[in-house]
């Protein structure tokens, strides 16, 4: 179609726009948010857009700023969280902005999105809970540290899944 003119193919994976708009939107509302004293982000690596742009922008306002990717662990599928191998990754992943990535199992995700429902009344998908999972990993070894991540699914698409028991 887009060759005929007639629509065109927006890709995520290789669209300029992702990161730029997380560059532009997300990066300084999280800065604001914290008044400048965020010391990590945290992402799910789905496109890889808001782990690029958010930490682009961070690392523009304080280059301490340390940006950790979300991964899933060997033999785990979590929707939203890929570990690209290194002739797929998307075009608009800039490996520069980010310093470290934790591996989360699928297990620890789901039981994440679980526990954010019960104890917080968060209704979050498990992209979203390994992203918390990992951020939580880095709160339990790091002291006064501002740890951000971003809850970037919801649980409804999950509820046929089993992940949460009726």
């Amino acid at each position: 179609m887009q060759r005929e003119g007639k629509g065109r193919v927006l890709d995520q994976f290789a669209n300029e726009d992702n990161p730029r708009i997380h560059f532009q939107t997300t990066g300084p509302e999280i800065w604001a948010d914290t008044k400048g004293r965020v010391t990590h982000f945290v992402s799910a690596m789905g496109t890889t857009g808001t782990i690029t742009g958010v930490g682009r922008y961070l690392k523009s306002q304080r280059s301490g700023v340390r940006i950790v990717g979300a991964q899933p662990a060997e033999g785990s599928r979590i929707p939203g969280i890929r570990k690209w191998p290194e002739a797929y990754l998307p075009k608009i992943y800039d490996a520069s902005q980010v310093d470290e990535l934790v591996l989360v199992s699928q297990g620890d995700a789901e039981d994440m999105a679980r526990r954010l429902a019960r104890e917080e009344g968060l209704f979050v998908g498990i992209s979203a809970a390994g992203a918390c999972w990992v951020a939580l990993q880095l709160a339990r070894q790091l002291r006064d540290a501002t740890i951000v991540f971003i809850v970037c699914d919801r649980g409804e698409r999950y509820l046929s899944t089993g992940v949460f028991p009726a």
